[in-house]
């Protein structure tokens, strides 16, 4: 029961947090490449794209940031117990690793970009969504640990 109570409430808010980074990321680059060729966007336009976009990626993007990041964690988890004093800086390491993996593995099997938004300076946003989901794993972790 543990991990129902206390791991899975923690993961699932550290990868809303991821998904909808990631999503607004994709969001607003491809806001920019619309601006960077002339189209005029609206404020109201912008936020009804990045709502649809949250909408429209979630069960598709967003199911797949979660494995990966279940996967991603749960070799993290393991490995901390051996080191505890890393575990921040892994969990970082690890959202960063779920996202580049699925991104380029996406990428080389299928030869497309599966999120328009991770293209060139995009994939860097993208890989900054899941450090910052990382990080609030191991910090929400790290809480619950000295709560205990």
């Amino acid at each position: 029961m543990p991990f129902l109570t206390r791991v899975l409430p923690i993961f699932l808010v550290s990868w809303l947090l991821t998904f909808t980074l990631a999503s607004l990321f994709h969001s607003q680059y491809v806001v920019n490449q619309l601006v960077n060729v002339g189209v005029v966007v609206s404020l109201s336009e912008r936020i009804n794209l990045t709502l649809d976009d949250w909408l429209g990626l979630l069960p598709t993007y967003g199911a797949i940031i979660a494995i990966a990041l279940a996967i991603a964690f749960l070799v993290t988890a393991k490995l901390t117990k051996k080191v505890k004093q890393y575990s921040m800086a892994l969990f970082i390491a690890a959202g960063i690793t779920a996202f580049a993996v699925v991104l380029v593995a996406i990428e080389s099997i299928m030869n497309i970009h599966i999120i328009a938004g991770a293209r060139r300076w995009g994939f860097y946003l993208q890989l900054l969504a899941g450090a910052l989901g990382g990080l609030l794993f191991a910090l929400l972790t790290k809480a619950l640990a000295t709560k205990q």
